[in-house]
């Protein structure tokens, strides 16, 4: 079910008022029910998937817990293989399959394995991660092992994060499920705040730039060079208020019950650094990789000193790449990113000096610049559709440039975007709402100022964005980007 949809606009309130009128003991059969029905709505015959997973991990950190030596790691690995045995069948074994027939082309072997016609489980990769983490918990002692069937089920069901996240750790979530909630009128308003926000970044912002950035991507080469630029730039914003909007949304509908999700996003694009960019961008992910990937690779090639952690940076990233898809394309995005953080770890003491010598909004804007820059050179490759594509895209920036510069005396008849002027428009204006937004809150919590303000001009501002959202909104069927993820 798509949070943007009139189905889950019906969805949402009733199973929230239900919450509230159910006694506590009841409250988790009616979150994992309406929890399986809102993942049913995708593919019915995916939750098959999902409850063979929990099912071998529920049993996995009883066993872990209950075991000694190296029993405890073998029940682990079983889990873990499990796990990735399933994404890797779903999600890339037609990759790996067509990658090694094409090894056999080249040899001029007439050896071919066959493809077959499988269809990625929405959101397996989110709740692929989530279901691990629950099991190297329990393995280093960080968790006790969940004894309630039920709620260790809801743990990797609960529908507003379970097909894109936030990636929740069991320390943060298990608890909560436990815990009888009382409705909070503070909690209900800070929830519906937070999805109000959400749906305007996805429906306003996100899909009304997928608009231009869609059939850009799809034929690069039947628009001109400062067109492909502008289309780079549109997805930079398209894919973080998608994704953050989504995050926004699952934070709220969550909320309003009481149950606190992690923050997933924390305005990235205003990262000085690659490594600061990663600490505010899909928070959830990259201390996921960061805690069961990065940190023991670093630990294990300690022996290599400063190089332990480049390699480690590289390795992560590359994995990160291959996670988000399985496609070169997004290796190729992981590695930019890894050489990125290699760059930074190895030429850290020597930036260092360099910017003790400059004054600090100079440090400032040169780190975001750099950042940003570096950022929306390896969007070309998340988005493009082949490396073919992509590399195009690239070879066409040098001339891109150049046309901007050309603006003064060719005028904005040189810009060809496929979308009316006034459409334009209002993707610049959703744009130009959401950086005012964020330059409001390097001051103040939006919250914190809308609590300041009269109860008129509070539902008057909420009473806007409603509008903004229906009457500049996208809804032809925009799924969020993350859930082909």
């Amino acid at each position: 079910m798509l949070f943007n949809s009139y189905q889950f606009l019906l969805f949402f309130p009733v199973v929230t008022v239900l919450y509230f009128l159910l006694p506590h003991k009841f409250r988790w059969a009616l979150l994992l029910g309406a929890s399986c029905y809102f993942y049913m709505v995708f593919k019915p015959i995916y939750i098959l998937i999902l409850a063979l997973t929990i099912v071998v991990d529920y049993y996995a950190g009883i066993w872990i817990e209950n075991a000694e030596g190296s029993r405890r790691k073998l029940f682990l690995s079983l889990s873990i293989i499990a796990n990735v045995g399933v994404l890797v069948f779903f999600k890339y074994y037609n990759f790996f399959v067509g990658n090694i027939n094409e090894v056999f082309k080249l040899a001029n072997s007439t050896t071919s394995i066959p493809l077959l016609d499988i269809i990625l489980p929405i959101g397996l990769s989110f709740h692929t991660f989530q279901a691990m983490s629950y099991t190297i918990e329990v393995y280093r002692g960080n968790q006790k092992a969940e004894k309630h069937f039920g709620i260790y089920s809801l743990y990797v069901m609960f529908y507003p994060q379970l097909v894109a996240g936030p990636i929740e750790r069991p320390q943060n979530m298990l608890h909560q499920f436990h815990e009888k909630h009382e409705f909070n009128y503070d909690d209900v308003v800070v929830g519906l705040r937070m999805a109000l926000w959400g749906l305007f970044k996805k429906a306003v912002i996100a899909d009304r730039l997928a608009v231009v950035t869609d059939p850009i991507f799809n034929h690069p080469n039947q628009y001109p060079a400062i067109s492909i630029l502008i289309g780079v730039t549109f997805f930079m914003f398209q894919i973080f208020c998608d994704f953050s909007g989504y995050s926004n949304i699952a934070l709220g509908t969550a909320r309003v019950m009481g149950y606190h999700l992690m923050v997933n996003f924390n305005w990235p694009y205003s990262a000085k650094s690659v490594s600061e960019f990663w600490r505010r961008w899909h928070i959830s992910l990259s201390t996921w990789f960061n805690d069961y990937l990065f940190t023991p690779m670093s630990i294990a090639y300690r022996n290599i000193g400063i190089y332990a952690v480049v390699v480690a940076s590289i390795l992560t990233f590359l994995t990160s790449g291959l996670w988000h898809g399985a496609a070169w394309t997004y290796i190729v995005w992981g590695g930019l990113h890894g050489l990125a953080l290699a760059y930074e770890v190895l030429t850290k003491k020597w930036r260092k000096k360099m910017y003790k010598k400059m004054p600090d909004w100079l440090v400032s804007t040169i780190g975001i610049s750099f950042t940003c820059s570096w950022v929306w050179l390896s969007y070309i490759f998340f988005r493009a559709n082949t490396l073919k594509d992509a590399f195009y895209i690239v070879s066409r920036i040098p001339e891109g440039i150049k046309e901007i510069f050309m603006l003064p005396k060719t005028g904005l008849s040189a810009i060809q975007l496929p979308s009316s002027p006034s459409k334009i428009g209002l993707c610049v204006l959703s744009v130009v709402i959401l950086q005012s937004v964020y330059l409001i809150q390097k001051k103040q919590s939006l919250s914190t100022l809308l609590d300041k303000q009269s109860r008129p001009v509070r539902w008057g501002i909420y009473y806007a964005f409603a509008l903004l959202i229906i009457y500049m909104g996208v809804f032809q069927n925009r799924q969020f980007i993350y859930f082909q993820f």
